[in-house]
């Protein structure tokens, strides 16, 4: 079994990329710049291939990485993620250990902040459940996701019309053509924290925007039950994000959102 590392990224420098992020396999690192160019290099005995595109948004550059993918199995990552010395034996040994998963999703640890998700123990991801995961907790079996000729969205995510959700309407995606996905309580990196002056490539603060967006993303995400899951988001994290524009006027947006999707 063989393992490839997907690394989407903007303006980096491959080789000291794949040393901050402690790459020990072989990786695809799809990089957008100012310029088209494509270098190969060995880290630790293994090739990584670096290609830099001149074009934006996320879903695009994954798509580019995934594309080039050649192993049996393929990790997705970003620029910013930095991984245990012995992820590759890990991933591996819970891909024997699952042989009908299609898609594990492992723990990588968050910032604070950021955080979203804990895999605790083992267990089915499902529609009720998906939209937590990140695109970075996700390994996937590479012929599975060829055979059901699932893409990251190219409306949606940093660089793209729309903030974010291009990694949730993927996990929809792959569900709804009934590939099977399982989180796996197994720790393989963590995420660097933002240096002062560093700026998201889609966050931009709890903005009409940001709420617009959300609504355009529910309508794909849930359909005839987008408000209601709209009213749960807004209820459920209206102390973090309702302090400038209050949940009233924030459901109103995503409504909005909801309705022009």
């Amino acid at each position: 079994m063989k393992l490839q590392v997907l690394v989407a990224c903007v303006q980096e420098n491959p080789i000291m990329l794949a040393e901050h992020m402690n790459l020990s396999t072989e990786a695809v690192i799809c990089n957008q710049c100012q310029e088209y160019s494509y270098k190969e290099f060995v880290r630790k005995g293994r090739l990584i291939r670096a290609f830099a595109f001149d074009e934006r948004g996320v879903g695009l550059n994954r798509n580019s990485a995934l594309m080039r993918a050649e192993a049996e199995f393929a990790l997705f990552a970003d620029e910013d993620i930095v991984y245990t010395d012995d992820y590759e034996e890990k991933i591996l040994r819970e891909f024997e250990r699952n042989p009908k998963a299609d898609i594990l999703m492992f723990n990588v640890a968050a910032v604070e902040e950021r955080r979203t998700y804990e895999n605790v123990r083992h267990k089915r991801v499902r529609w009720y459940n998906y939209g937590r995961y990140p695109t970075y907790s996700m390994c996937i079996r590479t012929e599975s996701i060829r055979k059901a000729n699932v893409w990251f969205s190219l409306l949606f995510g940093g660089g793209a019309r729309y903030s974010n959700g291009e990694d949730s309407l993927f996990i929809h995606d792959c569900l709804k053509k009934g590939l099977k996905i399982y989180g796996v309580p197994v720790t393989i990196g963590h995420e660097m924290r933002r240096q002062e002056g560093d700026e998201s490539t889609w966050f931009k603060g709890f903005t009409e925007k940001f709420f617009y967006d959300r609504g355009v993303l529910y309508h794909y995400l849930y359909g005839p039950m987008a408000v209601p899951f709209a009213l749960r988001f807004l209820i459920k994290n209206r102390g973090k994000m309702c302090r400038e524009i209050p949940l009233r006027d924030a459901l109103r947006l995503m409504r909005k959102g909801i309705r022009e999707a």
